[in-house]
């Protein structure tokens, strides 16, 4: 496992248009899956019915949530780097999100974070970054996403 860089927020505006960080590979199991169906009640066959979907998917087997996938994003970001001279983080949303392909149960997946815009706010630094999630052996994203990341200092 990779150990998280620390850098500071002068540091990361020297990375505008460029990849800040590249995540390990992380392992979506089955078990994962159940877990946040359980936890969201989004418990679609697809995700939590591994006897159906190797029957009717499409898949073969069951696949992860679009959902699941995306709040992965606050660990695989954290895995790589962090802002030593942030005394907080806010997750303050998305702009696009968009999941051009499945995550099927018991693939790796890893994200790679790339600085599009960083701006002054109110008592600390707002920082966009575009983010693509890979899956092992898949031809297309998992997942790709504009997230805004509020830094206070």
């Amino acid at each position: 496992m990779t150990t998280a860089v620390s850098i500071t927020l002068a540091d990361l505006r020297q990375s505008l248009g460029q990849v800040v960080a590249r995540s390990d590979w992380f392992l979506v199991t089955a078990e994962n899956i159940r877990a946040f169906a359980e936890a969201t009640g989004d418990e679609q066959w697809i995700h939590v019915d591994e006897e159906r979907a190797r029957r009717d998917s499409p898949y073969g087997t069951t696949i992860a949530h679009g959902f699941l996938t995306l709040s992965l994003l606050s660990h695989l970001l954290k895995q790589t780097v962090e802002i030593g001279d942030a005394k907080m983080a806010i997750n303050y949303g998305l702009n696009r999100v968009r999941f051009p392909s499945p995550v099927i149960a018991g693939t790796r997946i890893r994200a790679s974070f790339t600085l599009a815009s960083l701006k002054e706010i109110d008592g600390g630094t707002e920082a966009v970054f575009n983010v693509v999630i890979e899956g092992e052996r898949t031809e297309k994203p998992v997942c790709v996403a504009e997230w805004i990341i509020r830094y206070y200092k």
